[in-house]
């Protein structure tokens, strides 16, 4: 179970981007701008890791020899264990309880958006300047989902006042380090060259 987790994640990702779409059709009118946006952010993130692991999937290799320059980029430093930690136990998990808990959490908003930017600034800057490349996998979803969001998320706390300055203050800089702890961290520190848990083929650079 724990392997074909591993090895499919990303597949029930799109799976849930279809359920959750329906929820938010069926519940539409029930639901405010705000918590419409979250649902939207959720699902803006199961497609943005399809692109990267699946519908073009040479995330995981890029990842790991443009970043990293490593001599096994089908395992180090990120292998299959660590994506699972990283995109289903903390971003599954973040962007899934900002949209049910919404407005009595807008911290947990804050998180995801910070996440997202993070991986906009990423794809287009980071991997691109080190990969001497004009696109590379998660790249179209963030420009065409991530930015977006991110726009229409600061009009709607801004415009409904759901957040303080002094919330703000506080919020954004904890949400960068938790960016960095959870994403960057979590791979550094579980890296191992000997792991089993390696990526296929496909989700190498070619």
């Amino acid at each position: 179970m724990e392997e074909l987790l591993r090895q499919h994640w990303y597949d029930l990702g799109g799976i849930l981007s279809i359920l959750t779409a329906i929820y938010l059709f069926v519940q539409y009118h029930l639901l405010t701008n705000y918590q419409i946006l979250m649902w939207i952010n959720l699902i803006t993130l199961f497609l943005h890791q399809l692109e990267e692991y699946r519908i073009v999937g040479t995330f995981p290799g890029m990842l790991n020899k443009t970043l990293f320059e490593s001599d096994l980029p089908d395992r180090y430093p990120l292998n299959t264990q660590i994506s699972v930690y990283v995109n289903v136990y903390f971003a599954w998990t973040i962007y899934f309880l900002a949209a049910i808990l919404a407005e009595s959490a807008i911290f947990l908003g804050i998180i995801c958006i910070f996440v997202s930017i993070g991986n906009i600034v990423g794809h287009t800057i980071l991997f691109n300047i080190k990969g001497r490349t004009f696109y590379n996998a998660g790249l179209i979803t963030c420009w065409t989902l991530f930015v977006p969001v991110s726009y229409y998320f600061f009009k709607i706390i801004n415009s409904e006042n759901l957040v303080s300055n002094i919330e703000y203050i506080i919020w954004i800089p904890i949400s960068i380090v938790i960016s960095y702890l959870a994403i960057f961290k979590m791979i550094t520190t579980f890296k191992d060259k000997n792991t089993k848990f390696a990526f296929p083929e496909r989700c190498l650079l070619k």
